[in-house]
């Protein structure tokens, strides 16, 4: 039977930085019908399985394919008579596969409990009380990075469980069936309908199996008690929990079940040739980096954000994208489209640059703390995993027009309705091109779970319109079932400034807030009303529903109301949902 141990070292991997694709993959036979995908830093194989799911095969897991299909080791008469519950708040089981081509694999089937409440004593809740379960991707992500090892003195070497695959059966949960309260789904629901609150996929996360007793297990097998026992345990984890500082990493609920150890004869343990003794760190669902390497990992992926955006139209379009990834363009913009594997959403990145892609999957900044930008539609402000500034929007493509500001005409606003995302995009990097400043636009995202009691849209005609448009993959790119959110850059300075020298932000205000704390005149806000809506008709375009909390006026570093070339302030576009383009002159 084939076993897998403890490594003896951390294995080099695939960085676990969020930007980077490694360019390396396994030189194992590939399966048949397999693509290759690039999440988190983390290179996978990606099959369909002959039930419906998907299964995602890092290195480790590659050459053990067969195995790792679910008809071998899922399959429910097997699964059911074979499985061994292991301890824990968590479903997790132990499970051999069936034999095939000669071998057997003992796996470790833990059901992902990302999305769900972190249950943690009072203590380490006060201590962490913003704590969440990794995604699947996340969790192997910072498992590979652990494994490698690169953070921390050379000498010491976390050994892990191998991370085999990701299976994703092909059923969708029911609301009661995931462990969360359908009440409180229903109001969050309310509150941010564009963004997938609860995770209706079931995600299985498959290691392999380490040979030895926890400590706890370790501490029976020694016959120890009271106070040996506890002075035991406490040592153990004690020592973990350092070794784990000292490479960059913690986890946040750290208990001596999470301890392997491969105890001998008269209580010895296996040590090494240092006397210290061997062990396997296993359950990495709270595994976090500690702040000190967290606020590295994201100044480095920062830096490297920044570089790569300042430059992300200037890729050669011949240069070629990873296999998961596709070049397309929609309405005139370039993007660079894929699939968030962790939602089943798709997403689009503005511009050319594959490197850009992992910034923008949801898990980066779906939970991320949030400020609300607006009190009437769904506008919110966050930072990223990665450092990154953004808003994100939930689009109104297909509500019913709702207007409050007396300047609009209600009937060209009806008649016109909310742009979408694409369009929004389109005409933002058009009139950049023209000359007129704005925001930018970063990426957009369409949600991977239909909308909930999804009706029929008040207002299907932009539907209609762009039933034509496609993904590479030949779905439509807008759908009635699906939400829509667009993500822009949250404006503190040129992309071209921050690039160069980062932390030399802007502070930005909008013209309204400007004007209600006397930064600028009513008169001023008049003229500058005035003046863009004269440069967007010069560039074919005419705002339906002009208001001053679509301009943004900005204060560069050292305080100084930023000017244009007229002496007037600088004004930046960040609204386009009732932007019309001007029917040609005769």
């Amino acid at each position: 039977m084939l076993t897998s141990q403890p490594d003896r070292g951390a294995t080099p991997g695939p960085a676990a930085d969020a930007t980077k694709t490694a360019t390396r993959m396994p030189t194992a036979p590939r399966p048949p019908g397999c693509t290759t995908r690039s999440l988190l830093g983390v290179d996978y194989f990606h099959l369909k399985t002959s039930d419906g799911g998907d299964l995602y095969l890092t290195r480790f897991g590659l050459p053990f394919w067969e195995n790792l299909l679910p008809e071998n080791w899922y399959a429910r008469e097997w699964f059911e008579s074979k499985r061994e519950r292991l301890e824990g708040t968590s479903t997790i089981y132990k499970v051999p596969t069936r034999t095939v081509n000669g071998r057997t694999l003992n796996l470790v089937a833990k059901w992902s409990r990302v999305g769900e409440v972190v249950p943690l004593d009072t203590f380490t809740f006060n201590k962490f009380m913003n704590a969440e379960f990794n995604s699947p991707f996340e969790e192997f992500s910072l498992l590979m990075e652990l494994r490698q090892g690169d953070a921390g003195p050379a000498g010491i070497r976390i050994r892990t469980q191998r991370p085999m695959a990701i299976y994703v059966p092909s059923e969708r949960m029911r609301d009661w069936q995931t462990g969360r309260s359908e009440d409180k789904i229903r109001a969050k629901v309310a509150r941010h309908p564009g963004v997938e609150i609860d995770i209706l996929r079931q995600y299985v996360v498959l290691f392999g199996w380490v040979k030895g007793l926890n400590a706890v297990e370790t501490a029976e097998r020694f016959g120890l008690a009271n106070r040996e026992r506890t002075e035991f345990l406490a040592q153990t984890t004690s020592l973990v929990t350092h070794e784990l500082a000292q490479k960059g990493f913690r986890v946040v609920d750290m208990k001596p079940e999470h301890v392997i150890l491969r105890p001998g004869a008269r209580k010895s343990l296996l040590r090494e040739k240092t006397g210290q003794f061997v062990y396997a760190l296993v359950d990495y669902e709270l595994l976090e980096r500690t702040p000190e390497h967290e606020q590295a990992v994201r100044t480095a992926n920062r830096q490297l954000y920044l570089k790569h955006m300042a430059r992300r139209f200037e890729l050669k379009a011949a240069q070629p994208m990873p296999p998961h990834l596709r070049a397309t363009n929609v309405l005139g913009v370039d993007y660079v489209f894929g699939r968030a594997e962790s939602t089943g959403g798709l997403l689009w990145v503005v511009g050319r640059d594959p490197d850009l892609f992992n910034y923008f999957l949801p898990e980066r900044w779906r939970r991320t703390p949030k400020k609300q930008l607006s009190s009437r539609n769904q506008i919110f402000y966050t930072r990223t995993k990665d450092n990154i500034n953004l808003v994100w929007k939930v689009s109104r493509l297909g509500d019913p027009p709702w207007l409050t500001n007396p300047e609009a005409d209600p009937r060209a606003v009806q008649a016109h309705g909310f742009n979408s995302p694409f369009e929004e995009f389109s005409f933002a990097l058009e009139l950049t091109r023209k000359g007129v400043k704005t925001v930018y636009p970063r990426a957009i995202y369409m949600t991977g779970r239909a909308r909930r009691n999804a009706r029929k849209p008040a207002d299907d005609r932009r539907y209609a319109a762009l039933a034509g448009l496609r993904t590479p993959d030949g779905e439509a790119a807008v759908s009635q079932s699906c939400d829509y959110i667009t993500i822009w850059g949250f404006w503190n300075g040129p992309d071209e400034l921050l690039a160069s020298q980062d932390g030399q932000f802007y502070q930005a205000f909008n013209a309204k807030h400007a004007n209600a704390h006397d930064m600028i005149s009513d008169q001023l806000l008049k003229e500058l009303m005035q003046a863009r809506a004269t440069q967007l008709a010069q560039c074919g375009f005419e705002d339906l529903n002009p208001k001053p909390d679509h301009l943004l006026i900005s204060f560069d570093p050292a305080q100084k109301l930023v000017l244009d070339s007229t002496g007037k302030p600088e004004v930046r576009r960040c609204n386009f949902e009732l932007l019309r383009r001007l029917p040609p002159q005769s």
